[in-house]
C-alpha cells in the first residue's frame, strides 16, 4: 500500500474512533461511509477520462451535497437517502431503508469533506477493498452490533476456496452471503491462478457471482464490498437478491456453492403482535424438492444448496454439529445427501474462531451427481482440527497457515491420491482419516459427527491450555448459554 493510501486508511479509522465517542458504532459509520463513498465514486466516473452517465438524479448527486453545511446539510442528506432508495438496480439496493445515523451536522460535514478530498478511483482496487474489509471486521468484533453472525473468518474462507479450486467462466453462488466474503476470496483466487482474457475478465466481473441476503443493511455492505473489489458496477444488475433463499427452489443452477448459512437451528420470521411487540415465529418450508420438512434452518440450507447445484456442481458449506448427528429429519437429509452426492470430506473446526459464541461447526465438501441407483458417496475423509486445538478471536485467531496441512492433505488438484495420516498403531494422533460408506451408514442415525482422538485436557491436567485461553473459552460458553436462556424466556413470554 502506498504512503498516500496508508494516510487515507489512517484518516478513515481515526474518524471512526471519533464517532464512537459520540455513540456511533462501526456499523452505523460503515453504512454512512457506504452511501457517501458510492456517490463520490459515481461522481468521479462522470468526469474525464471516464465521462459516464448514471441514473442518479442531479439534485441528489454528490455535487448537491458538498457545498451544504449545518442543518441544511442534515436535511438534504436525509431526503437524499430516502429518495435514492426508490431507484432501481444496485443504486436502489445500496440506499434501501437508508437513514442518517450521524446527528451532528458538523461531523457529517467533516466526513463529506474527508471523502471529497480524495480521488477514490485513483486508489488501487486492493487498497479500497482492504479499507472496507478492515471496517467490516471491526464491525464484526463489536459484539453489541451482532454483526459477527454475518462475518466468516477470512482464513477459513480462503482455505475453503483453495480446496474447491474454482475455475474461470463458471458460476458461484452463496444463498446466505452476508457481506460477500466468499465471493471476494473466490474472485481473488481466480485472478491469482489464471491469466484471464478479456471475455473471462468480463464474465468474472458481471456474471460469476449470485447471492441472497435478507437483511437490508448487510446486503448493502455486501454490494459495496463487491463494488470496491471490482465486482459488478454502479449501473449493472443487482446480483444479491433480498429474497429468502429457502422460500422456493432456485430458478438457476450453479457450478460452485460456498456458504456459511446463519447459525441457529430454527428458521423464524419476525412480526409485530397486537401490543406492538416484536415476536418470532418458527418457519417450516413446504418444498416439494426437499427430502424432509423441518423448521431446522441448517437442514433446510443443506437441502437447498444441494438443489442449487448443477449435476457437476461442487459445494463447501459450514454447518454446526447438530446437522451431523441429529435424528429424524437430520438422519433423512444425511442419508439422501450421501446417496445423491459424493460427500467426500469433512473438516471439524475448532471452537473460538467465530464471532457467534460457543459454535461447534464443520465444513462439509460434496460434489453433486446425476441420478443413480447406487449411492454416490464411497468414502468420507475427515480432518479433525478441533480436538486439542485452542483458538481465540484476539490472542490466537485462526490463520490460513493453521489450515495449510488440511489443504495439502485434501489435495485439490487430485483427490484420488489422498493418503491417510491416522494409523491406530503407528500414528494414533493422526488427524486425517478415511471412512467407507458402509462404515458410515452402520453408525447410529448415520451420524457424521466422527472423532477418534483423545482429548488431552480431560486426561492430563498438564496439557490444559493457557489460563487466558481458558478464560476466553469460559466467557464464550457463558455468553452462548446466556443467549440460549434469552431465547427460552422469549418463548415462555410468547406462550403466556
Amino acid at each position: 500500500m502506498s504512503d498516500n493510501n496508508s494516510a487515507i486508511v489512517s484518516k478513515v479509522w481515526s474518524f471512526c474512533n471519533t464517532l464512537r465517542d459520540d455513540g456511533v458504532g462501526y456499523g452505523d459509520y460503515l453504512e454512512q461511509l457506504t452511501y457517501l463513498l458510492f456517490l463520490k465514486m459515481a461522481d468521479e466516473y462522470t468526469k474525464p477520462p471516464h465521462n459516464r452517465t448514471f441514473s442518479i438524479p442531479k439534485k441528489y448527486n454528490w455535487e448537491s451535497l458538498v457545498p451544504l453545511k449545518g442543518a441544511e446539510l442534515e436535511t438534504h442528506y436525509s431526503i437524499m437517502l430516502r429518495e435514492l432508495g426508490k431507484e432501481k438496480g444496485i443504486l436502489g439496493q445500496i440506499f434501501t431503508k437508508s437513514q442518517n445515523k450521524i446527528q451532528d451536522p458538523a461531523k457529517l460535514s467533516k466526513i463529506v469533506a474527508m471523502i471529497d478530498s480524495e480521488q477514490w478511483l485513483m486508489m488501487g482496487v486492493k487498497d479500497k477493498g482492504d479499507i472496507y474489509e478492515g471496517l467490516l471486521e471491526k464491525n464484526a468484533e463489536d459484539t453489541k452490533s451482532g454483526a459477527g453472525q454475518y462475518f466468516t473468518p477470512r482464513a477459513l474462507i480462503k482455505a475453503m476456496v483453495e480446496c474447491v479450486n474454482p475455475e474461470p467462466m463458471k458460476t458461484i453462488a452463496d444463498p446466505a452471503c452476508g457481506t460477500g466474503g466468499f465471493f471476494l476470496a473466490a474472485y481473488d483466487y481466480i485472478v491469482d491462478h489464471n491469466k484471464l482474457d478479456k471475455a473471462q475478465s468480463k464474465f468474472l466481473k458481471y456474471n460469476t457471482f449470485f447471492g441472497n441476503e435478507i437483511v437490508a443493511s448487510t446486503r448493502r455492505l455486501a454490494l459495496m464490498n463487491l463494488f470496491l473489489h471490482n465486482i459488478g458496477d454502479i449501473d449493472s444488475d443487482n446480483f444479491i437478491s433480498p429474497a429468502d433463499a429457502l422460500i422456493a427452489q432456485s430458478a438457476d443452477k450453479y457450478d460452485y456453492i460456498l456458504a456459511n448459512p446463519p447459525f441457529g437451528k430454527k428458521s423464524s420470521q419476525t412480526f409485530t403482535n397486537e401490543e406492538g411487540e416484536q415476536e418470532k415465529e418458527d418457519l417450516t418450508y413446504n418444498r416439494q424438492d426437499f427430502w424432509a420438512t423441518t423448521s431446522n434452518k441448517q437442514l433446510n440450507f443443506v437441502q437447498h444448496i444441494r438443489s442449487m447445484l448443477k449435476t457437476t456442481g461442487l459445494a463447501a458449506v459450514v454447518i454446526p454439529d447438530n446437522v451431523l448427528f441429529e435424528g429424524g429429519a437430520g438422519e433423512t437429509v444425511r442419508k439422501k445427501l450421501l446417496e445423491t452426492a459424493d460427500v467426500h470430506t469433512i473438516l471439524r473446526l475448532p471452537t473460538g474462531i467465530f464471532y457467534a459464541q460457543g459454535v461447534k461447526a464443520n465444513v462439509v465438501f460434496f460434489d453433486n451427481k446425476p441420478s443413480s441407483k447406487n449411492p454416490w458417496t464411497k468414502e468420507i475423509w475427515v480432518y479433525d482440527y478441533r480436538t486439542n486445538i485452542h483458538h481465540t478471536l484476539k490472542k490466537n485467531p485462526l490463520k490460513l497457515e493453521d489450515l495449510r496441512d488440511f489443504i495439502t492433505l485434501y489435495n485439490p488438484k487430485n483427490r484420488n491420491k489422498r493418503k491417510e495420516i491416522y494409523n491406530p498403531e503407528t500414528n494414533p494422533e493422526g488427524r486425517w482419516r478415511k471412512f467407507t460408506y458402509e462404515e458410515i451408514i452402520a453408525r447410529d442415525k448415520t451420524s457424521l459427527d466422527i472423532t477418534w482422538l483423545k482429548d488431552k485436557s480431560l486426561a492430563d491436567l498438564d496439557n490444559l491450555p493457557d489460563p487466558d485461553v481458558l478464560a476466553e473459552e469460559i466467557i464464550e460458553n457463558l455468553e452462548a448459554g446466556l443467549a440460549s436462556f434469552q431465547q427460552i424466556i422469549i418463548s415462555l413470554n410468547k406462550k403466556n
